[in-house]
């Protein structure tokens, strides 16, 4: 087992990025990202440009990093609203489903599910969600009211995106079939692999993580790109851009959003590093 790193001072961290072969054109900028951000996370962002030696290409200057740093929080930021808009929809609709078809606690009863639903644990995940949520009027409300009982159109506004998934994945086939063809005209195993790429992307997003130079867990199905892809952040947007409600605000607002802010860090983001193609915006157009 290797022993912890020793703790360094801003002076020593901006040594350590010197000695790697970063270019600092101004150190006292520098001293001060990595004060407000966090070495360790900054230097993820390094990754793009390093050897198999622990040093960085040649040229490649601190700037440009802490450029692909900004460039990632603000599309996390867009993303993350999107995916917001996707979750709020499918709450929508799956409820609305359900309720019709099974009644408003249907899906208290396994046998609304095929059997891949794990009842105990989705109760148990349920549950929790009332607990953390347990200050909130409308759940005090059937907790008072309807002795805990929560219909599926209340439930819904409790569950996570994974829970969201899971329950679209735990549907039997027919049920899977009718929405997937109703809401996307597509498949239940791709609406399935795309639930799971916007949920890892939805909890990256709540967490701040890194999305540039990411290979991402899930893989989403349909989409004739190359294996590598998929697990880059394209194969996350084919996700986003098939899941999200309304073609007209996608293109009339998150399409612009998502291309001013590759339009303003263009210099530094390499397409290569993210599986975009050359034309990514004709792609991503609904």
């Amino acid at each position: 087992m290797k022993e912890v790193k020793k703790v360094t001072t801003y002076d020593e961290q901006l040594t350590i990025l010197q000695d790697r072969g970063t270019l600092v054109s101004d150190e006292v900028f520098c001293k001060e990202k990595l004060a407000e951000i966090n070495y360790y996370r900054l230097t993820a962002y390094f990754l793009p440009f390093r050897q198999q030696d622990g040093t960085y290409i040649e040229g490649t200057s601190f700037h440009t990093v802490y450029r692909l740093y900004e460039f990632d929080r603000k599309l996390r930021s867009i993303l993350f609203s999107a995916v917001e808009e996707i979750e709020v929809y499918l709450r929508a609709k799956f409820a609305y489903f359900h309720a019709h078809k099974y009644g408003p606690l249907g899906y208290m009863d396994p046998e609304t599910f095929s059997g891949k639903h794990e009842p105990d644990k989705f109760l148990e995940t349920f549950e929790r969600e009332i607990k953390n949520n347990s200050r909130v009027l409308f759940v005090q409300h059937h907790i008072e009211q309807y002795d805990g009982q929560f219909p599926v159109w209340v439930a819904v506004e409790l569950f996570t995106m994974g829970m969201i998934s899971r329950f679209y994945a735990d549907l039997k086939t027919p049920d899977q079939k009718k929405l997937a063809k109703t809401l996307y005209s597509t498949s239940p195993r791709n609406m399935v692999s795309w639930l799971r790429c916007i949920t890892d992307l939805r909890n990256i997003c709540a967490h701040y993580g890194r999305l540039y130079y990411r290979v991402f867990s899930a893989c989403p199905a349909g989409f004739e790109i190359s294996e590598a892809a998929k697990r880059r952040l394209w194969g996350a947007f084919l996700a986003v851009r098939m899941l999200y409600p309304g073609r007209d605000k996608w293109n009339s607002e998150i399409l612009p959003a998502i291309s001013a802010l590759f339009e303003e860090y263009h210099s530094e983001i390499n397409l290569y590093h993210i599986a975009f193609p050359e034309d990514w915006g004709e792609q991503l157009k609904k």
